[in-house]
């Protein structure tokens, strides 16, 4: 069977709000350089996709993430130790994440929350470090990527508990209606991803279609979480243009307009402009 044409190009400029660059690289097989990011940046530009956010799971994709970001002026970086990946940090360890986090070009501080899908980690030690980082976000002013599976309940339960930061992004939000809106209730906003064109994921969509387009926004989680009908490949920022369509017909809004909102959104959490 013939690989899918290219999704069309987004109306008007919209960002990739959560990938990782350096696990495209590793998936492909090949060296993280600049040159490689600047390939990928100008495949997604070709469909409108103007910025992404490369975010880091570990200390060193972070200072990878921030060393991307401050060679290319469409890369933004956010940095975290995944919850699968904390076991064994030190306060040496955080020193150096905030040292990172207060980088200007760095957006977030994640992704970080909970995970109890894997048990590389036990979830007394996920829960520890994700309150570290829900502190260091809030001393340093800047948004919250909160990586979130099979871990609602506590998840939410510790932001109440810690007190949210200002600005708290659900990255490649997974849970349903009663979950979207107890978390647009709290004032977060509730990133999408190619799940949300899987057939076999119903309740994602109806989570989608619940949420006022002011508490969403999309990404590809590249190299993961590959939209229809591209699954079974790499994910990469350009196919953010195929979830953009899907998520503007479950908003039952033009794509143009779900676009403007998304760039309203991006420039509130992450304080960049698209124009």
């Amino acid at each position: 069977m013939p690989d899918p044409d290219p999704p069309p190009a987004a109306p008007a400029p919209v960002f990739d709000a959560h990938c990782h660059l350096d696990a495209m690289a590793q998936r492909a097989g090949v060296e993280p350089t600049r040159e490689f990011v600047a390939d990928v940046m100008a495949q997604a530009r070709k469909v409108n996709v103007t910025r992404v956010i490369t975010v880091g799971d570990t200390l060193a994709s972070s200072r990878w993430c921030v060393q991307a970001a401050t060679e290319h002026p469409d890369v933004y970086a956010a940095v975290a130790v995944h919850p699968t990946e904390v076991a064994g940090l030190t306060d040496d360890d955080y020193a150096e994440l905030e040292q990172l986090a207060r980088h200007p070009r760095v957006v977030a501080v994640g992704e970080t929350g909970l995970d109890y899908y894997w048990d590389r980690t036990t979830p007394a030690d996920q829960q520890l470090h994700f309150r570290r980082h829900i502190d260091l976000a809030k001393r340093i002013d800047k948004a919250l990527m909160i990586h979130d599976r099979d871990a609602h309940e506590d998840v939410l339960q510790i932001l109440a508990e810690e007190g949210a930061p200002r600005r708290v992004v659900f990255h490649a939000f997974s849970g349903d209606v009663a979950m979207a809106r107890a978390c647009v209730d709290a004032g977060y906003v509730l990133s999408f991803a190619g799940v949300v064109t899987f057939t076999n994921a119903p309740g994602v969509r109806q989570a989608a279609a619940a949420v006022n387009t002011d508490h969403i926004l999309v990404e590809t989680d590249a190299p993961f979480l590959t939209p229809h009908p591209f699954r079974g490949r790499p994910n990469s920022p350009y196919l953010l243009a195929q979830t953009l369509l899907t998520l503007a017909s479950v908003q039952r809004l033009d794509v143009g307009e779900l676009c403007v909102s998304l760039a309203r959104t991006g420039n509130t959490i992450f304080g960049f402009d698209l124009t």
